[in-house]
């Protein structure tokens, strides 16, 4: 008998190693290595391996069909935006979440979307027993004879049953309860993670058949196991938010069909995740009026225009050195705007603590907020509000300059949709505005640089 070998991998980028090493020489990460056991094959199976496997043949360009390639809608307008829009046939899509944020519901939810189709779906648990995943069904609503549940945590018995029932959609909930017996580690193991993660993606890919895998989250935020696991999937979702608040943000951070950019926004409810189609609405609701260090900012979200309030609270600071505290934006980026206006707008904050916050939840790295989080400083260390009816864009340079943004017109569309009667933007997307032939019932004020937009401040 074979005797086996302990490994070591790395958990960040999958190196594999004979010894343990304090820095990966693939990703230069530190203390990253774990141990693992590894049973290592024999020839005869894998002599057996290379019999039964049927020799690859390489086609051209005209002889593949494109059909494969349509695309399976979900019932759910958000998530299809984020999918680019729909499932397409063969893809491995791994959505990651915190625990109890909903990643089980929305999967069930879009299951019986799919199986109303009358396609085929297999829903494979890991972690739930049937009567379970039945008590949150019957709270979503009723589900046809199309959905087939089942509670494995063999892989080869999961393999089993999909190319004897080949379904149209599968659901594995989760990567990290999946056992492989050819790998010797325990479920969860960064070798058992990859390994099964393998066959899924075999699978996907010769039976056509889309699969969604459900990832856990480490505490650093990121999917537990193996950072290749990500590289290996075709498409990674990321279920966010707070347990503690209604509203979810599905954010796409890799997706070959399909644009990173776009967010869907579900409100958990009852009955479960409903969607919400207009997220200004929401991301501004009990927005304090003539209060300073308020300002509503337009970001874009792939193709979608989000109105975001962003707070900011100037105070004298009790310490030698000032306090600086943010929320939802970058931290460094905060720093450069506030070294901006108190270089190029003359307003002293090198004595004074200072908190910005985005509220809703969500995280903006778009430069068009820039001129939104300058305004909410200036704002709020002058103690003057920003009128309540005013949008704000524009990113802001070294020199203190507005510079354009792009979509400008799709930005003032929706403030004007929302009600709103002042737009702030740059003065050099009103080049790009004047070519539209559609007039806006809003008053655009173009500004050069900060001061002139400081300068608007309590008007």
């Amino acid at each position: 008998m074979a005797k086996g070998k302990t490994v070591y991998y790395c958990q960040n980028c999958g190196y594999e190693s004979t010894k343990w090493m304090g820095q990966c020489p693939a990703c230069h990460e530190w203390n990253t290595f774990v141990e693992e056991p590894s049973a290592p094959k024999t020839s005869a199976s894998r002599g057996a391996g290379r019999s039964s496997r049927t020799a690859a043949e390489p086609k051209t360009l005209s002889e593949i069909d494109m059909k494969s390639g349509e695309r399976i809608p979900t019932g759910s307008s958000e998530l299809d935006r984020v999918l680019g829009g729909g499932i397409v046939k063969g893809s491995l899509i791994l959505i990651g979440g915190d625990p109890g944020i909903g990643k089980s519901t929305l999967l069930l939810q879009v299951c019986r979307n799919i199986a109303a189709q009358n396609r085929q779906v297999l829903y494979v648990s890991g972690e739930e027993s049937l009567q379970q995943i039945k008590m949150r069904a019957v709270r979503i609503g009723d589900f046809s004879d199309s959905l087939r549940l089942l509670c494995e945590t063999d892989l080869d018995e999961t393999e089993a049953v999909i190319e004897k029932t080949k379904p149209e959609l599968v659901v594995i909930d989760s990567i990290q309860t999946m056992y492989n017996e050819s790998v010797t580690s325990s479920p969860g193991s960064v070798s058992q993670v990859r390994e099964s993660t393998g066959v899924l993606l075999r699978i996907a890919k010769t039976l056509e058949i889309p699969v969604f895998i459900v990832g856990h989250m480490t505490k650093d935020g990121n999917v537990a196991g193996p950072r290749v696991l990500e590289h290996m999937v075709d498409t990674v979702l990321y279920f966010e938010g707070d347990r503690t608040q209604a509203y979810r943000i599905l954010r796409a951070a890799k997706n070959r069909f399909g644009s990173t950019n776009e967010i869907g926004v579900f409100e958990m409810r009852s009955e479960g995740l409903a969607e919400v189609e207009n997220p200004s609405a929401f991301m501004l609701e009990g927005r304090p009026e003539d209060a300073s260090g308020s300002v509503v900012a337009c970001a874009m979200e792939g193709t979608r225009p989000v109105m975001i309030e962003i707070q900011a609270l100037v105070c004298r600071t009790n310490f030698g050195f000032p306090r600086r505290t943010t929320n939802g934006i970058d931290y460094n980026r905060v720093n450069l705007l506030m070294a901006v206006l108190e270089k190029r707008g003359h307003i002293s904050l090198s004595d004074s603590d200072a908190y910005v916050n985005i509220t809703g939840g969500v995280h903006m790295s778009e430069p068009a907020v820039d001129l939104g989080i300058l305004m909410a400083i200036a704002s709020s260390q002058k103690d003057q509000p920003v009128s309540a009816d005013t949008v704000v864009f524009g990113e802001v340079g070294l020199s203190g300059e507005i510079r354009s943004v792009a979509m400008a017109e799709q930005r003032v569309r929706e403030a004007q949709k929302l009600g709103f009667r002042k737009v702030i933007l740059p003065k050099a997307n009103m080049r790009s505005l004047s070519r539209s032939r559609e007039q806006f019932d809003v008053e655009l004020m173009p500004v050069e640089n900060i001061r002139q937009a400081i300068s608007l401040i309590g008007h």
